[in-house]
């Protein structure tokens, strides 16, 4: 299949890349259990987009000649890192703000959230992860035959998996996660303890991401 050698040991290994925990996940489950199961799903959607941004980039050269830099490294680990502790904030603190009434003065990631703000959100979470990217350009071309004639064809095909099986295992967690929206939603305090819990996660992520190194 064009230049691509052992596909089926790239999905195992993107299989257990997808289901060990990180921010891309983090954000999916939270937002499965506060806004329920579509929602989940739809962040999926946006993390697979972020997956075929880096996949595209790293075709064109483009991931390389940032790896490179340890300006422009450093600036996208910052603006991640930054991104995570933001989101972890604002759920932390809707806990805090949120009113007696229903549905006002809720955070962005409550129920209700636009479809666009939702792919947005999880593609700009993965595109602004340096993790990602790094993995790109060091385990990809372990599949991609050296001098062929397809590379870049290739390179986007292993891209075009890797989003689709990272998807499937986002949207399976997301599914699963979304089973506890129902009593979330009726119940306040529960929702605000789980809203701390995903946004302390976030923050902690954030803070652990800064401190990735090339």
């Amino acid at each position: 299949m064009l230049d691509i050698t052992n596909l089926w040991l790239f999905v195992i290994s993107v299989f257990l890349l997808s289901v060990t925990p990180g921010p891309d996940m983090a954000y999916v489950v939270g937002q499965s259990v506060a806004n329920g199961r579509r929602a989940g799903v739809i962040s999926a959607a946006g993390v697979a987009l972020g997956s075929c941004t880096h996949a595209l980039a790293s075709a064109v050269g483009l991931t390389a000649l940032i790896a490179a830099s340890p300006m422009i490294f450093t600036l996208v680990k910052y603006a991640g890192a930054l991104y995570l502790m933001y989101l972890g904030s604002k759920l932390i603190l809707g806990t805090f703000s949120r009113t007696s009434t229903d549905g006002d003065g809720k955070s962005e990631i409550k129920r209700g959230a636009r479809l666009g703000e939702l792919l947005a959100k999880g593609y700009i979470t993965t595109l602004t992860n340096p993790k990602v990217l790094l993995f790109f350009i060091s385990f990809f071309p372990q599949f991609v035959v050296p001098h062929g004639n397809y590379q870049t064809e290739s390179f986007l095909m292993l891209g075009a998996v890797y989003a689709l099986v990272a998807f499937l295992t986002d949207a399976m967690f997301a599914l699963l996660a979304g089973s506890a929206a129902g009593t979330v939603s009726r119940n306040r305090r529960v929702q605000s303890l789980l809203d701390r819990v995903v946004g302390t996660t976030f923050i902690a992520l954030g803070v652990r991401l800064a401190f990735v190194h090339r």
